[in-house]
């Protein structure tokens, strides 16, 4: 069995030219072509040229992200990369995993994932919610203060993403995030900073866009993982495809325990991940989480040729 695990990014990892590298690669062209016909629109083109803003929106912002990922999955494949271990992905990059362990068909993870994003959306009107990410406490205090914040104001606040050590990201109603952030800045926190984001991911704001994706969900043939993948819901692995499609709706209203995901890979043994999609952020979120593990990450040419040397 090998050493290594892969870990898939979420929403925070689109940028402008995104994997350019691979542009000309045809198994790139081939599953940027896939997605885009079952979206109607050019996915390619917007990962290519943007602009940032049409990027940013999350029902096309999470099709765009598994796309990504699934690409360069299966370049790596197709270049008899070591097979890993285990699997897990941050937030909507639990969705990458699924689809490279197996577990769904791709196309239909286009579909799913697409009405996941505006499903989200709608659930919270414009400006009713928001998340901030707290810099420098303990979690407890960080939950302490967003259960008072939420009676306080008698709404909803709760640690949503637990991402590293002293890095927690917390979501609810406006007015309770804004005093939860207050409390949190007079408890100690070196920083709490307002996130750029357009709905309060991971609460229970969001328990309406889960029943509604769970239908879409039910209805779509799920099997059982070729690789474990570790769920955010629980950091565990699961088998039973009716389990995992039950995971996966709970999901968009639980907070994503990657802390506890990434033990759960280092407690299997494994030393080594590999980033797999854009961006760097879950590389830097586990070198903070376990200093023995090491991540290398496959966006480009260059980081793609470095790993396939590194773990022949």
């Amino acid at each position: 069995m090998s050493q290594l695990a892969f870990v898939f990014p979420g929403q925070g990892s689109q940028k402008v030219g995104m994997l350019e590298d691979f542009y000309a690669n045809s198994v790139c062209v081939e599953t940027f072509k896939e997605a885009s016909e079952v979206l109607g629109y050019d996915l390619l083109d917007l990962a290519k040229n943007g602009p940032q803003e049409e990027m940013n929106l999350t029902e096309k912002t999470q099709p765009l992200l598994l796309t990504s990922s699934v690409a360069m999955w299966r370049i790596w494949q197709n270049a008899d990369g070591l097979q890993p271990a285990i699997m897990a992905g941050h937030s909507l990059g639990e969705w990458s995993a699924l689809v490279c362990a197996g577990v769904v068909d791709f196309a239909a993870a286009v579909s799913l994932v697409r009405a996941r994003g505006q499903y989200m959306q709608e659930a919270v009107p414009v400006g009713k919610g928001a998340m901030a990410a707290i810099i420098g406490l303990e979690d407890e205090v960080v939950e302490k203060n967003c259960a008072e914040a939420a009676r306080a104001c008698d709404g909803i606040c709760a640690a949503v993403n637990y991402n590293s050590p002293g890095q927690l990201v917390i979501a609810g109603d406006k007015a309770a995030v804004e005093k939860a952030m207050e409390a949190c800045k007079a408890s100690g926190a070196k920083r709490a900073l307002p996130l750029p984001v357009s709905a309060p991911f991971h609460t229970m704001l969001m328990k309406p866009a889960a029943d509604r994706l769970a239908e879409l969900i039910q209805q779509t043939a799920f099997a059982s993982p070729s690789i474990p993948v570790v769920h955010n819901v629980h950091a565990e692995t699961e088998s039973d495809p009716e389990k995992i499609k039950n995971l996966m709706i709970e999901q968009i209203y639980s907070p994503v325990r990657w802390v506890a995901c990434v033990n759960r890979i280092h407690g299997a043994d494994i030393k080594l991940a590999v980033e797999c999609g854009p961006g760097k952020v879950l590389s830097g979120l586990l070198k903070r989480i376990q200093k023995e593990m090491s991540c290398l990450n496959i966006e480009s040419e260059s980081s793609l040729q470095d790993a396939l040397q590194n773990l022949k």
